[in-house]
């Protein structure tokens, strides 16, 4: 596996360093767009294969939410925090997506499974509470928030440790480069926030719209077996 997985690495490194390269060189819109696009598609077809239990409309859920809540972050951080121009500059909006893509797949995976895990576990809990009255959301509430706080977990570690225990890769390459290193910290201060709210947002999407394909309209749980 660690051979297959290394090997696996170098040909997708390569690939992507080529398609980087032709991309540069072109500096148009159209086929940046299309790269960050592939990307989107990558990490919604990746969330899936980690993911074994499956909520309703998995893969509309993941990929509507991962692309509002990074597309938002990459924005903000790359046209209100250093002022992009042109917006389609590849060389920066490219890798920096990728940057935020990349950290909020784990946040959306983890969420999505523990949705679909607790409700499964817990139908018994859900449907005695509906039973008592509750609205689908009081009903479900203690699961949401459960699985958001294990899907923010790996992210508050990271912010907890960076500087402490590890350097942050993005401040890592600007001191390696020459840059000073309080601006690398500042740098490195704005994107770790950006990838906190892309995280937050892209969970957060997922339990809310998640969690309604698990109940019919008269606000009954629907029978996993149906």
């Amino acid at each position: 596996q660690i051979l297959t997985a290394s090997l696996r690495m170098v040909g997708q490194l390569l690939l992507v360093g080529y398609i980087l390269h032709l991309v540069f060189a072109l500096d148009r819109p159209l086929p940046v767009m299309g790269v960050l696009l592939v990307m989107a598609a990558a990490a919604v077809l990746t969330i899936g294969g980690r993911v074994k239990r499956k909520m309703p409309r998995f893969y509309r859920v993941v990929g509507s939410s991962l692309l509002t809540g990074c597309g938002l972050a990459t924005l903000w951080f790359c046209y209100l925090v250093i002022g992009l121009e042109p917006w389609y500059e590849p060389r920066y909006l490219i890798p920096l997506a990728g940057m935020i893509f990349g950290n909020s797949m784990n946040g959306a995976s983890l969420a999505a499974e523990r949705l679909a895990e607790d409700v499964e576990v817990r139908r018994d809990e859900i449907e005695t509470a509906l039973l008592l009255g509750s609205s689908r959301f009081k009903a479900i509430r203690p699961i949401l928030a459960s699985a958001l706080r294990v899907a923010m977990t790996p992210t508050v570690n990271s912010l907890a440790a960076m500087g402490i225990v590890f350097l942050p890769g993005m401040m890592t390459g600007q001191v390696l480069s020459g840059t000073d290193p309080m601006v690398a910290v500042k740098y490195q201060v704005a994107i770790m926030c950006v990838i906190t709210f892309a995280v937050t947002v892209s969970a957060s999407m997922i339990l809310w719209q998640g969690y309604h394909g698990y109940f019919t309209q008269a606000d009954q749980l629907k029978n996993p077996h149906a």
